[in-house]
């Protein structure tokens, strides 16, 4: 290979330049403003694990509350209406009813003193269960 109008001195600086440029191809691209974000959440999820001993086991346990809807299974399959809500809300010891109908966006949060009634698009109890 001839490099005549290159001064002798800049020859093998030319020939380091492929490799150069292959190596710098090889290099992690700079982390962006969604790499950051990711990684932001990331340290933040890490960060609001449950309180844990040495071992790595939870020290606290999940809330329990005191509704019992076994003592409510029986309305399974009667129309509801608001006297009966409130009828089962007492009788399983729950402090908060919440009615789910077919469609109903709800909240996927463990509340262990509520009482839900599914209803069907009739009205018609289909189940019962605390949380």
């Amino acid at each position: 290979m001839s490099f005549p109008q290159l001064p002798r001195l800049a020859r093998p600086f030319l020939l380091l330049l492929p490799a150069t440029l292959f190596l710098a191809a090889c290099s992690a691209p700079p982390m962006d403003e969604q790499d950051a974000v990711t990684a932001q959440a990331q340290q933040a999820a890490e960060n609001a694990t449950a309180p844990a001993d040495e071992a790595g086991k939870a020290t606290e346990a999940p809330p329990i509350g005191n509704c019992d809807a076994t003592q409510v299974q029986s309305l399974v399959g009667q129309p509801f209406t608001g006297a009966l809500g409130s009828q089962a809300q007492q009788d399983a010891s729950a402090k908060s009813l919440r009615v789910l109908r077919p469609g109903d966006m709800t909240t996927m949060e463990f509340v262990g003193e509520r009482l839900n009634v599914e209803v069907d698009e009739k009205d018609v109890v289909s189940g019962l269960r605390c949380g």
